[in-house]
């Protein structure tokens, strides 16, 4: 089965990676996931290049939710999802979502097989109203 894969973006390379250690233990290992942080200097922010390789990293044919931590981690997964090609463009989609909470939920969602609409829109009740 093709689960929705999950990719975790935030301005600490920490951050992401304790995130992404959470969703596995928590979730386990059936749902594609990848997590890149700080920008290619090795200090806090985000990189368009990083972001493109962590949604190959969790690339699935049921598409992939990516959970950011700031406006310019949601800037750049945007940009990079801009830059993919047309025919996986629809299929990577960016959630306003809590990044912790949104990616054990999201990837919980994704285990049991739900759609990239599912998995986007449950990752996104967590969101402050």
């Amino acid at each position: 089965m093709n689960r929705v894969g999950i990719v975790i973006v935030s301005h600490s390379p920490k951050v992401a990676e304790g995130a992404a250690d959470m969703v596995r233990q928590m979730v386990g290992n059936d749902v594609p996931l990848a997590w890149c942080g700080g920008d290619p200097g090795g200090n806090l922010g985000t990189s368009v290049e990083h972001i493109l390789k962590a949604i190959d990293a969790a690339w699935s044919e049921a598409g992939v939710a990516i959970l950011v931590d700031l406006g310019g981690a949601e800037t750049n997964s945007e940009m990079a999802v801009e830059m993919l090609p047309a025919e996986r463009q629809g299929k990577v989609v960016v959630c306003n979502a809590p990044i912790v909470e949104g990616a054990v939920i999201a990837a919980t969602e994704a285990s049991g097989g739900s759609s990239l609409d599912i998995v986007r829109r449950t990752a996104e009740e967590l969101s402050p109203q």
